[in-house]
């Protein structure tokens, strides 16, 4: 088993999309590149960088982005890009299997081994994000994948907002916890919209609880899907393991946002915390439930 190490450097990436996937994946490329001339280990892209966010409406056209994950348009060329570069890349996609649409990500290694494939497990269906339409719910369950460069955890998107999802990966023996995005302003409307604080902080609520560091990537810019128009506010973000938020951009930056994870001083922190030691999972039935008092076969 690999050790993991004590200090691993990160990178977040900030980006705008088009409607050309050549033109994304290049220039995600070309962010992951100068993500590793800067030092980076482990580097993150946002959520469904391919293309254009087309969950914004439902259209039977937009399933046709989806490819299987074997002969997969540029998959196999990120592969190529980690190893040559000996960097970690979770990496977002659109998965067709068989008859089944998922939300999905593949754990590249630093060698360009393909670790596994996690599913979406909380799909969104609101105004500006009618994602049920098109994924099915993930049936992978949560993943944590032994790399090079630690233990890494991630959940998609609307993951973000559940602590069980957090929680789950600290239990599997996550180092550090990953978030990739796509999300920002919501029709006009809408009644209860969030922002980019309220996105920040449910994470940050994460790192507190876990005693992890906790970072989220998103896209930026102003997409046009069919005459509706959505803004992404950016803010991609590292949180160190007591909630302290060490690295952010804004609404407009793009590129890599960098920022050294002492996984040595957060596994001693956690410990001395205390809160993997107290917790009760006997008494946590109720989680297991949709009404509070029914457990489903």
């Amino acid at each position: 088993m690999t050790r993991t190490p004590d200090l691993v450097k990160l990178a977040v990436v900030q980006m705008h999309v088009t409607d050309q996937l050549e033109d994304n994946v290049s220039r995600a490329e070309a962010h992951v590149r100068e993500a590793a001339r800067q030092g980076a280990q482990v580097i993150l892209l946002p959520e469904l960088f391919e293309n254009l966010y087309f969950c914004q409406v439902e259209r039977e056209d937009y399933f046709g982005l989806a490819h299987p994950l074997d002969d997969h348009p540029f998959v196999g060329r990120f592969q190529k890009l980690a190893e040559e570069l000996g960097v970690v890349l979770p990496l977002s996609y659109f998965e067709k299997a068989g008859q089944a649409h998922y939300n999905s990500l593949v754990c590249i290694d630093a060698d360009g081994t393909l670790l596994g494939n996690y599913r979406k497990t909380h799909i969104p269906d609101g105004p500006g994000y009618e994602e049920k339409y098109y994924f099915n719910p993930g049936d992978t369950g949560f993943k944590v994948w032994a790399t090079r460069y630690g233990r890494v955890g991630v959940g998609i998107c609307w993951d973000q907002w559940y602590p069980e999802t957090a929680r789950v990966m600290m239990l599997q023996g996550a180092d550090f916890l990953l978030y990739p995005t796509a999300i920002g302003s919501e029709p006009e409307g809408v009644e209860s919209p969030n922002s980019h604080h309220m996105w920040q902080r449910a994470m940050i609520g994460h790192a507190v609880s876990n005693s992890a560091y906790v970072a989220a990537a998103n896209r930026i810019g102003t997409e046009q899907v069919e005459g509706l128009k959505q803004t992404y506010y950016g803010h991609s973000f590292v949180s160190d393991y007591t909630g302290e938020l060490v690295a952010e951009f804004g609404d407009r930056e793009e590129g890599p946002l960098l920022h050294t994870l002492n996984l040595a001083e957060a596994r001693k922190f956690r410990a001395g915390m205390g809160f993997f030691r107290d917790r009760r999972p006997e008494l946590y039935g109720a989680l297991l439930t949709t009404d509070g008092v029914t457990r489903r076969g």
